[in-house]
């Protein structure tokens, strides 16, 4: 997996910016959302930032890795993950979810069906990204 932006999160706070990055995997570029470790408020800042980018793509392109680890949730940021999963599915080809084991099932299923979209879960990044780059 190659980068073309800041990675990681080495426990210092990151900025929304460098959580939502373009990387590159077997040749096609994937918007790696990084809420690893966030606050929910954080969250909610990655979940902007991401919106304002995927919406800047052309339709039906944007390949989506979205890494949950560690991060926390309250009510305000599974609604903002929710209007952000609704206003970008047109421009989103595939979206791909990992460490989802904070997020409760029950906001897993609310946001897949207020956005209208699925969102495929695995347990680590390089099985959502084989599934985001399989044709």
């Amino acid at each position: 997996m190659e980068s073309t932006g800041a990675t990681g999160n080495s426990g210092a706070r990151m900025k929304s910016g460098d959580r939502v990055q373009f990387i590159t995997e077997e040749g096609k570029q994937v918007l790696l959302l990084d809420f690893t470790n966030c606050t929910p408020e954080e969250v909610q800042s990655v979940s902007d930032e991401a919106r304002r980018i995927i919406t800047t793509q052309p339709e039906n392109s944007v390949l989506v890795l979205a890494d949950f680890a560690g991060a926390q949730f309250s009510r305000e940021a599974v609604i903002r993950i929710k209007e952000v999963a609704t206003h970008d599915r047109f421009f989103v080809k595939r979206s791909a979810w990992v460490h989802t084991e904070n997020l409760p099932k029950v906001f897993h299923d609310a946001i897949q069906t207020f956005s209208q979209r699925k969102f495929p879960t695995f347990e680590t990044r390089e099985e959502a990204l084989e599934f985001l780059v399989k044709e």
